[in-house]
């Protein structure tokens, strides 16, 4: 499927260009095009996952000792707890006793961010990130629907 591209014409300061430029190259842009409409995406982004209620996805990545005592088991506790909202769950053995746990959720952004809080709150859990994103920035939903179940 072919998307129609609208021609528009932005005036920069030569600076600014300049700057433009050489984030563009950094991150391997294939133009300013592509450049401005990631700013304009991210900007986009962040604004709508101001509201909470925002449709949300969320990659929850953790770090760990697999010789920790429990900590395994904590975590797919943990997942448990957030089942309606985990879609995928990753075990990646690094060097060491150093191990990974990358999670993928979907729901609310209140619900996103406070599961990646839980997560990472896993005692044992020795760092980690979450990077939570509005997926209509690309067209998307993240189709998540769950029953309101009684108190």
């Amino acid at each position: 499927m072919s998307r129609r591209v609208v021609r528009t014409a932005v005036s920069l300061e030569p600076e600014l260009l300049g700057l433009l430029d050489r984030w563009a190259r950094a991150r391997n842009s294939g133009s300013r095009s592509d450049a401005v409409r990631d700013l304009i995406r991210r900007q986009l982004n962040a604004e709508q996952l101001i509201d909470p209620e925002a449709d949300a996805l969320a990659a929850v990545t953790l770090l760990y000792r697999h010789t920790a005592p429990n900590v395994q088991a904590r975590l797919t506790a943990a997942e448990h707890r957030w089942g309606d909202h985990v879609r995928s769950s990753t075990h990646v053995h690094l060097e060491g006793e150093a191990c990974a746990e990358v999670v993928v959720l979907l729901g609310k952004r209140r619900e996103v961010a406070a599961a990646a809080e839980d997560l990472r709150g896993v005692k044992g859990v020795l760092g980690g990130g979450a990077v939570i994103s509005a997926p209509s920035v690309a067209g998307g939903r993240t189709g998540h629907r769950h029953p309101h179940r009684p108190g």
